[in-house]
């Protein structure tokens, strides 16, 4: 028998992807990420619940899905350069795609606005990272303007090859689940990521793949809720950096996903984000940064409303691994370290409770 080797989202779903046809991919390998089933959520909810975890990404977040399209169309398409804005894991992915297709990469990101594990991607991937004395909307704009006037692609989520990346992990739940999930939770910031999920929903259901579509429901944190609120957000402020925007370049198509699939948009507060990163790795072994926790604390803020998810299937995408920002994850512990014991197997047992 012979075994398949993931080839990456391109080769797995190339002939659904709406990007040049003879595009050759740069690939890490991305996609085919876990679908991990929650027995925690599952329990409190009465229903089945099901974690996406793309942190399990070649750099870690879900980011690559996109830029594995992005980096590969423009280079088909003879940039020898690329930029994009982030307030982290973009700039994380892109640097990474730009090293393996051999192109530069310029990164836009806030001044002291970025978790150090996602600086030090882009410092080791090679990228020139430019810190700007504002916030990520500023960064979008002087990107949009490079990308305008000089040879450079831009590959933020506005550049529509993203999308057609980035929507292949609504293919592979329905692929492991035998259909779409009765609803889709995720964080939002810049609003790619829900778009192109009711993209992929929607593309797999005309297809016959799915027999419904999930209904969409996105959570933001309070200091950085434009979509909650309608207005943008002119100083964003939260500690979940990567939804840390006040103005989201996807916003027209977010609510679009939103109202076509009946979602909705919630607000949350740092310390529900963080309290739900700090419950997922302990109850189900998922260790996510904190904006990734997003989707999960609205779960549960849902339920504390009076909202039901009893019999249904809830898929749950958790964007980032944790080891992205340990310092903010680490935030509020006391001590890391509870003993110090002498080399003796009894002191460890005492120091453990096992005696």
């Amino acid at each position: 028998m012979t075994a398949h080797q993931w080839r990456g989202v391109i080769e797995e779903y190339r002939p659904l992807l709406d990007i040049p046809a003879d595009t050759p991919a740069v690939t890490l390998g991305e996609g085919g990420t876990p679908l991990v089933h929650s027995d925690w959520l599952s329990g409190v909810t009465g229903g089945e619940v099901w974690l996406k975890v793309e942190g399990d990404n070649p750099t870690a977040s879900f980011k690559d899905r996109g830029m594995t399209a992005a980096v590969s169309v423009a280079v088909h398409q003879g940039a020898q350069a690329c930029v994009c804005a982030s307030t982290g894991n973009t700039s994380a992915s892109m640097a990474a795609y730009a090293a393996k297709a051999g192109i530069t990469p310029i990164v836009l990101v806030p001044e002291g606005k970025i978790a150090a594990g996602k600086m030090a991607q882009a410092i080791m991937h090679g990228a020139r990272v430019i810190m700007v004395r504002g916030n990520f909307d500023d960064c979008l704009k002087i990107s949009r303007g490079l990308a305008e006037h000089y040879p450079v692609a831009l590959v933020n989520s506005v550049n529509p090859d993203r999308l057609e990346g980035q929507k292949t992990a609504s293919f592979e739940i329905v692929d492991r689940l035998g259909d779409a999930p009765d609803f889709h939770l995720l964080p939002v910031g810049n609003a790619g990521n829900i778009s192109a999920y009711w993209l992929g929903y929607q593309q797999y259901a005309d297809l016959g793949h799915a027999t419904r579509r999930p209904v969409m429901r996105a959570y933001q944190a309070e200091g950085a809720a434009p979509l909650v609120t309608g207005e943008p957000f002119p100083n964003p402020e939260t500690k979940a950096t990567a939804i840390r925007i006040g103005n989201p370049a996807s916003w027209k198509l977010a609510e679009a996903a939103a109202a076509e699939s009946g979602g909705r948009f919630a607000a949350l507060t740092d310390d529900q984000i963080l309290s739900a990163q700090r419950e997922l790795a302990r109850r189900d072994g998922v260790f996510v940064e904190p904006a990734s926790a997003a989707g999960v604390a609205g779960l549960l803020q849902d339920l504390e409303q009076g909202e039901s998810y009893a019999g249904t299937t809830v898929a749950i995408t958790v964007t980032g691994h944790g080891l992205k920002d340990t310092a903010t994850a680490l935030e509020g512990f006391g001590p890391v370290v509870d003993a110090v014991v002498d080399a003796e197997v009894e002191a460890a047992a005492s120091a453990a409770g096992l005696s």
